[in-house]
C-alpha cells in the first residue's frame, strides 16, 4: 500500500534543515524500496523549503510511522507535524500507458 507523508518544518528551527540534510539524503538513498518519491515542499517565497513531501510504500499506518521516525530530519526534532494518508497513485504510475 502507499502512503503520503507530508512533513512541516517546525519554524523556530531554520537552520536545522541545512545542517541534517545530508544524513537524510542518505537515508532517503538507503531506503529506495519504502521510498518512492521524496522531496521538499516549499514556502510561499517559492524557494525556502518548508517541509517535506514523500511517498512510502510499506504494509500498514503504524509500519510508516515508525520508518519516518527513523528519518534524520525527525530524529533532529525538525518537524512540527507529520501528516500521514493512504495514498493512491492515479497519474504517471510506474507501468502506466
Amino acid at each position: 500500500m502507499l502512503f503520503m507523508a507530508y512533513c512541516t518544518d517546525d519554524p523556530q528551527k531554520p537552520d536545522l534543515r541545512a545542517a541534517t540534510r545530508p544524513a537524510h539524503v542518505d537515508w532517503l538513498q538507503a531506503n529506495g524500496d519504502t521510498i518512492k518519491v521524496a522531496g521538499p515542499w516549499l514556502g510561499e517565497d517559492g524557494e525556502i523549503p518548508a517541509g517535506s513531501l514523500l511517498i512510502l510504500e510499506g504494509e500498514s499506518p503504524a509500519a510508516m510511522r515508525a520508518f519516518l521516525a527513523g528519518d534524520p530530519y525527525a530524529k533532529a526534532g525538525l518537524f512540527s507535524d507529520v501528516v500521514l494518508h493512504p495514498w493512491r497513485w492515479v497519474i504517471g504510475a510506474p507501468g502506466q500507458s
